[in-house]
């Protein structure tokens, strides 16, 4: 499986020779699913998500999208259901189960889940399968990335559910810098950007990719500069 994040395709740091090489890898690379945390577009408007559209249909392994703030401005959050059904998309088989959640709050860079929707994670995410929260925002603050403004505003609450619940990972997106958080049996993995050269620093353009076998999981993350692999977690 792997983990991409923040393509932001009509970004004027959008590398399009990084997302021809980021195609190309998912589709000779043996996945089954790749999952997209977010952040498509730049603004929210049709022409970009027909761009990004553009893109991920070449993607050939099964998709599963959640949108980002980004990607909700200018009620982009209505083109995102037109285009890809569901801003909560789900996935369960080969023994993991991946909930997909919509973080996103419309024109803002704020996000939350919401109470509404603790349920629905409860009822995906209540078996024992290897479990997967995908969303857009971070859970717990990542170093070096500022002031922590745009952190999920129920992050507590949140963070608490996934607890209780023993989510294995929570995929998101956001901060332009891979992290991995480990909080008693939970990772939380934070995507680098996969396509564009909004870095942080000397970091480098990257996705995360994870080898799951009989309810064990190992995740590199993956250089697209260099193609280089570091391994990250091991369960």
């Amino acid at each position: 499986m792997a983990h991409i994040s923040d393509l932001h395709v009509t970004s004027r740091f959008f590398d399009a020779d990084l997302a021809s090489k980021l195609v190309d890898t998912l589709n000779t690379g043996g996945y089954d699913l790749v999952v997209i945390s977010g952040d498509l577009t730049m603004e929210g408007h049709v022409g970009e998500y027909e761009k990004a559209q553009a893109l991920l249909d070449g993607i050939e392994p099964r998709k599963l999208i959640v949108p980002g703030n980004h990607d909700s401005f200018n009620k982009g959050y209505e083109i995102f259901e037109e285009m890809f059904h569901t801003r909560k998309p789900v996935f369960s088989g080969e023994g993991i189960s991946i909930c997909g959640m919509d973080s996103s709050e419309p024109d803002l860079n704020e996000g939350k889940l919401g109470r509404h929707n603790y349920n629905l994670i409860r009822e995906r995410l209540s078996g024992d399968d290897l479990k997967f929260l995908v969303l857009h925002h971070h859970i717990i603050p990542v170093p070096g990335t500022g002031r922590e403004n745009n952190i999920l505003m129920d992050s507590g609450d949140v963070l608490k559910l996934c607890v209780d619940l023993d989510v294995n990972f929570v995929l998101s997106g956001h901060r332009h810098l891979p992290w991995v958080w480990k909080l008693n049996h939970t990772y939380f993995v934070t995507a680098g950007t996969a396509c564009t050269r909004r870095l942080k620093g000397r970091s480098y353009p990257s996705f995360n990719r994870f080898e799951i076998d009989g309810g064990r999981a190992v995740m590199y993350e993956i250089n697209m500069d260099t193609m280089e692999e570091y391994e990250r977690i091991r369960t």
